[in-house]
């Protein structure tokens, strides 16, 4: 009994963590009709990316160390509707590109990102992806997690 009194503390600490409604309004995203046209690109291409490299170290995880060669490989498509995706592995990390297929009208027209998003993510509730503009200039430009609607 006594050994499970410390994890009780912590779920009740968590708990009500949780539920005090007094968090500053500024660690909440902003709502999506109050983002930036280049702003949404972003979210829309994190979001993507996010998604297939978390699927990218799970399969890692579940074949033994050994990546994925291709998104086919993982059971996933290369083209949806409106984007372009592309897997690569350097030194078995994977690297996640996703590209709008139409750029017209266009802030950000593709992101990449690998697996630190994940911890990242997780630490900090946002995570930063390496994004080329329409100009085709490249930056780094960060992505919220945290309360998404």
């Amino acid at each position: 009994m006594i050994g499970r009194l410390p994890w009780r503390v912590l779920l009740s600490a968590l708990a009500l963590g949780g539920c005090s409604g007094t968090g500053s309004s500024s660690s909440r995203p902003p709502l999506s009709s109050q983002l930036t046209p280049e702003e949404r690109d972003v979210q829309t291409l994190g979001r993507e990316i996010f998604d297939l490299v978390d699927r990218a170290v799970d399969y890692r995880g579940s074949h033994r160390g050994r990546p994925a060669v291709s998104l086919r490989q993982m059971g996933v498509e290369s083209l949806t509707t409106t984007t372009v995706r592309r897997l690569v592995n350097l030194q078995r990390e994977p690297v996640v590109t996703v590209s709008f297929r139409q750029t017209a009208g266009r802030q950000v027209i593709s992101c990449r990102g690998t697996s630190q998003i994940i911890e990242e993510a997780s630490l900090n509730g946002r995570y930063t992806l390496m994004c080329t503009a329409s100009s085709g200039a490249q930056r780094p430009m960060e992505v919220v997690t945290a309360g998404e609607p």
